[in-house]
């Protein structure tokens, strides 16, 4: 958040001294709304005569996407803390329901206990800013979805410019519900939590609303949402295709391990309600997600194991993937000497403080986990093994040294090293 202060500015009832508070942001959504401005001035404690100012009732800030703003019709009133208000103090105010991205110039008046108001201070400009950021932020389609069932579609909210931010997620339509992840609270650039919001359409026709996630100091932004309710009368004969693409997208596997993770992705023409897996040597559960799913700690027996996924859409309809796996746990620890490698492909930073790390690892029979270390404090795992993952990597000032772990079945390891340098 920068701050511009400006030269004192002589007025009817007393010298100002004006800084704008602006947050830059230039985020594109569906429909953005009510961007923020926080506007402080040096409160006036003289008259222009060098008189006491014993009876200042409060200011009227102007702004407006011209300048000078200053008379006009846009402004907020605000209270003097004190009509004999001390040398050196300062005031604020907040300015919202602004266009986020758009550049406004403010300028400030003081007014007696009379109701007079003096001549407008310089102005001084700053662009509307919103504290989060929303993903997806274009215009999101829940397809069509039968009566009686419903789709899930989830956001993230991030915070985008540090400190604690709250707020919570709503939408006017009752086709449309907000089933989890709000209120949120974030706290550090780079925070996130997800939202997830549910289409349970009653007619048999298109619905149009927004989902508003509104920030408690008054900044909101908005996603245009849609979806069409089907009759149930109509038949949908068209099953779901699935597809297996973690730890191998080819038909056989080979592990040492006694346990697997399965990922993959999921489509339907109307929505994918369920992904499941089974083994034919025995367990069966549900995975997590339908378009991109994942199914983990899956128990293998030793030798073959047939697994199949099956992915349901809402009127009953099944797809199916197989993988074949062949577990080898008998000669985990007495044949496989080979560490696996691991390589760390790219990095992205989100405000110099939070960092992304993607890469990749192999290994002779299969890597079973990725982990990650920081040399000044901090660990995790990774998402995914072949192709990996490892989101949220907090940085301190100076060097930081990260280690990435590759792990196999038998114990075997591989690190890969980078260092980078914090700006907290």
């Amino acid at each position: 958040m920068g701050v511009v202060m400006f030269a004192y500015v002589a007025v009817t009832r007393g010298l100002f001294a004006i800084a704008l508070l602006c947050g830059a942001s230039s985020l594109l959504y569906t429909t953005v709304l009510a961007g923020t401005l926080d506007a402080s001035w040096t409160v006036p404690s003289t008259n222009t005569d060098g008189t006491p100012l014993t009876d200042l009732a409060g200011y009227h800030v102007y702004y407006g996407t011209s300048s000078p703003p200053c008379p006009g019709s846009s402004f907020v009133a605000t209270t003097s803390a004190t009509p004999t208000p001390i040398s050196g103090q300062t005031a604020t105010a907040r300015i919202t329901g602004l266009v986020t991205g758009t550049q406004y110039f403010v300028s400030v008046t003081a007014v007696d206990l009379k109701g007079s108001e003096s001549a407008c201070s310089s102005a001084p400009s700053g662009v509307a800013r919103i504290d989060v950021a929303v993903t997806p932020a274009t215009a999101v389609n829940f397809g069509t979805v039968n009566l009686g069932a419903s789709a899930d579609q989830v956001f993230t909210v991030q915070n985008t410019t540090g400190g604690t931010v709250s707020g919570s997620a709503s939408t006017p339509s009752p086709a449309f519900q907000i089933v989890s992840g709000s209120p949120f609270s974030l706290v550090g650039a780079g925070a996130t939590q997800a939202v997830t919001v549910r289409f349970s359409p009653t007619v048999a026709a298109s619905v149009n609303a927004n989902v508003v996630f509104a920030e408690s100091d008054g900044g909101t932004l908005s996603v245009a949402v849609s979806g069409t309710g089907a009759s149930a009368a109509v038949a949908d004969t068209t099953p779901p295709t699935v597809a297996i693409t973690v730890p191998t997208a080819a038909a056989t596997f080979t592990t040492t391990s006694s346990s697997l993770t399965l990922q993959g992705t999921a489509s339907d023409n109307v929505g994918v309600t369920s992904v499941t897996w089974s083994n034919d040597r025995g367990g069966s559960g549900t995975a997590t997600g339908t378009s991109s799913w994942t199914a983990g700690a899956i128990p293998l027996q030793a030798g073959s194991n047939v697994l199949t996924v099956t992915a349901t859409d809402a009127a009953g309809n099944l797809g199916t993937a197989q993988l074949t796996v062949t577990s080898n746990t008998a000669t985990a620890t007495t044949t496989d000497t080979t560490p696996p490698t691991v390589v760390v492909g790219s990095y992205s930073y989100t405000g110099r403080s939070v960092v992304t790390l993607t890469g990749a690892a192999s290994d002779n029979v299969g890597v079973t986990q990725v982990t990650w270390t920081n040399s000044r404090g901090g660990s995790g795992t990774a998402t995914g093994t072949a192709n990996w993952t490892a989101t949220g990597i907090a940085l301190q000032r100076g060097q930081n040294v990260i280690t990435v772990t590759a792990r196999d079945a038998a114990g075997n390891t591989a690190t890969a090293t980078l260092t980078l340098k914090g700006n907290n």
